[in-house]
């Protein structure tokens, strides 16, 4: 399949801030178009169509030893009816974003490309996941700027002990809606696709 190449809209600021109204309280998250365009344009892409609306917070992934520190993930984990096409790999080493507490960051596998509308939000810094030889890292595409108490709140729900691989005991035994998303800055652009997750409400 081939990568959409997406840069910033035609009137979006530096900046975008997006509320994320969730049922554990509101995250306003800052969204660096300048720095991460590709990245940005992406997950905005996703706010602008309202695909994030009714999705979910899903993992709690905890540091052994700091449980307060480590990320929650959320998105529409593996809902292909609300995936667009994936974009190129932003990494840390080309955006000069980092890890740092309150970051957030696209999830992906192990293609470098298979980033599309699941993320992360950290707390605590995390430097192991920006790029460095030997690891391409995760692209960063903003941060938090309101709403850190209620990230650090789902960190501490409780998860499932079973599980597979890396996220072996970080699925959230209740998941955390997210009930919606929407820009506080600029002009939406919809993408215009078809949204074929409404036709199963």
């Amino acid at each position: 399949m081939a990568l959409a190449l997406l840069g910033a809209g035609p009137s979006d600021p530096p900046v975008v801030r997006v509320r994320l109204t969730t049922g554990a309280g509101v995250i306003v998250l800052a969204i660096d178009a300048r720095h991460a365009p590709v990245t940005a344009r992406n997950f905005l892409n996703y706010v602008d169509d309202g695909r994030l609306d009714g999705t979910r917070f899903y993992r709690a992934a905890r540091r052994k030893g700091q449980p307060e520190l480590g990320f929650v993930q959320g998105g529409i984990d593996t809902d292909a009816r609300r995936r667009l096409d994936p974009v190129a790999f932003e990494p840390t080493s080309k955006t000069g974003l980092r890890h740092v507490d309150g970051a957030i960051s696209m999830a992906r596998y192990d293609n470098l490309a298979s980033g599309t509308a699941n993320f992360s939000l950290l707390v605590g810094a995390a430097p192991n996941m920006d790029a460095r030889p030997g690891s391409p890292g995760y692209a960063v595409f903003g941060r938090v700027v309101s709403g850190m108490n209620v990230v650090k709140r789902i960190l501490a729900m409780p998860t499932f002990p079973g599980g597979e691989g890396a996220m072996k005991g970080q699925i959230l035994a209740r998941p955390v809606a997210i009930v919606k998303a929407e820009r506080l800055d600029g002009t939406p652009h919809p993408t215009g696709r078809a949204k074929v997750w409404e036709l199963f409400r």
